[in-house]
This record gives C-alpha cells, sequence and structure tokens, in this order.
C-alpha cells in the first residue's frame, strides 16, 4: 500500500473496467479505499476486480449500463445494500470512435447515444447516488470530462459537446447538492494514452505533444492524483470548480 489517505472511505468508480478507470481505481485502492466498481464490459470489470482483489482491496463490481436507466437504479439499489458513499467518479463514457467527422458528417444515432450516456448517465448516475453521499460526513462527486471542450477540438463535435454539458453539470449539482454538504467538481484531462483513445490518429497526439508546456505523453497515472485529492478530506471546501489535467495544454 502506498499510504491511507482514503482508508475506509467507500468509493464508486465508474467506466472502471479498463484505463483511466480501472487505474483510479487501482490508485484509490492504494490509499485505503472499499471499492464499488462498475463497467457495462463485463469480463473486463471481472478481471479488474480480481486483480484489485489480488492487491488486497475490498471490491465490489456491477456491470451497469450508462445508457440504461433501470441499470443505473438497479445498480444503486445494490449499492445502497452496503450502506453510504464517501465518493463517486463519474468516469463511464463513450469515448471510443466518436470523432473523425465533421459536424456536417456527424451521424444523428451517435449523437444521441454519446449524449445518452456521456451526459444524461451522469446525471442519472449522480441522482441515483445522491441519498448516499448524503449519508456520508462529506460525500464528494468527481465528474470526469475533458479538455477538448475547453480548446474547441475539431472533428469530435458530439464528445466535445457532452464533455461541456458535464463541465456546466458540475456547477448546477453543486449549488444544489452543497445543501446536503456534497462537494461535486470536475476533471478536465487531455488526451491520454489508454484503451479508449487508441483510435485517435497520431496527428491529434503530436498536436498535443507539441502544444503542452510539459513536452511528455500523458497516461491514466497522471490523472489519478488530482481525483484522490478530490476524494479525500483534504478537499472539503472545495466544490464546483474544473480542474484541467493535460500538462499545460490548455490554462484555465
Amino acid at each position: 500500500m502506498a499510504g491511507q489517505g482514503l482508508a475506509g472511505k467507500r468509493l464508486m468508480i465508474t467506466g472502471a473496467a479498463r484505463g483511466l478507470g480501472r487505474s483510479i481505481a487501482e490508485a484509490a485502492a492504494a490509499e485505503g479505499a472499499r471499492l464499488v466498481i462498475s463497467d457495462i464490459l463485463e469480463a473486463e470489470l471481472t478481471q479488474t476486480a480480481a486483480a484489485l482483489r489480488e492487491s488486497g482491496a475490498e471490491v465490489e463490481a456491477l456491470v451497469i449500463d450508462q445508457g440504461d436507466v433501470a441499470s443505473i437504479e438497479a445498480g444503486l439499489a445494490r449499492v445502497a445494500e452496503g450502506g453510504a458513499l464517501d465518493g463517486l467518479v463519474n468516469n463511464a463514457a463513450i469515448a471510443t470512435n466518436v470523432g473523425g467527422k465533421t459536424l456536417d458528417e456527424y451521424d444523428p444515432e451517435l449523437w444521441d447515444r454519446v449524449m445518452a450516456v456521456n451526459v444524461r448517465g451522469v446525471w442519472q448516475m449522480t441522482r441515483a447516488a445522491r441519498p448516499l453521499l448524503a449519508q456520508a460526513k462529506r460525500g464528494k462527486v468527481v465528474n470526469v470530462a475533458s479538455d477538448t471542450a475547453l480548446w474547441g477540438a475539431p472533428r469530435l463535435m458530439a464528445y466535445v459537446a457532452s464533455k461541456g454539458a458535464v463541465i456546466s453539470m458540475t456547477r448546477a449539482m453543486a449549488r444544489e447538492l452543497g445543501e446536503q454538504g456534497i462537494c461535486i467538481n470536475a476533471i478536465a484531462p487531455g488526451l491520454t494514452h489508454c484503451e479508449a483513445t487508441e483510435y485517435v490518429p497520431e496527428e491529434r497526439y503530436a498536436y498535443y505533444a507539441a502544444g503542452r508546456a510539459l513536452k511528455e505523453e500523458q497516461h491514466p497515472r497522471d490523472i489519478d492524483g488530482t481525483v484522490l485529492y478530490l476524494l479525500s478530506d483534504w478537499s472539503n471546501f472545495v466544490t464546483g470548480q474544473l480542474i484541467p489535467i493535460n500538462g499545460g495544454f490548455v490554462f484555465n
């Protein structure tokens, strides 16, 4: 174990079967958190849960389709059986094979699927988790947005629009749920090397590399620490904020 900064806290991380979500789950476990992980990818989720348990973590794994409100509500009913949640990381999203088309070419059905998961799903997941977060001393929500919504990435219209909506929802959620002592913040990662971004053309990676203040590629581990801070007691008076994590590609 690296430390115990989240010792005893019960955290739910969506989209945790692989990539960024798995990395956040591993980092949180190393800090002593008890985990609830969810994803629509059942086989990968099972493998991730097994690996986390091997490392000594306490893990519950639930298959949840964030595009289906019935799946979300059934999943959170099971989570409720274990008591309060100290934190929720809304990481699940459609991020693969959503780019490469201009706004004139974009498929309306793909647009609707992206919005159903990336926007409506974040709202419905947070709504379902709210009673459990309110039971904690200071519940925390971290919404995973994207810096593409800050600099206006082209040929990625639905994804950019969805992540801009997540940023706006974060602020509105912070106002509404602050009365219940719940802190809600968002992060805006840059282009991150993981399974979800394998389809991204090399020219976009080069564009990021050239534009960053820190001339390095970005990996999931570069994001973990900020998320853990936002889930910890260190951030108990921080809410409604957006933190870009992109090596200085965009300054906020």
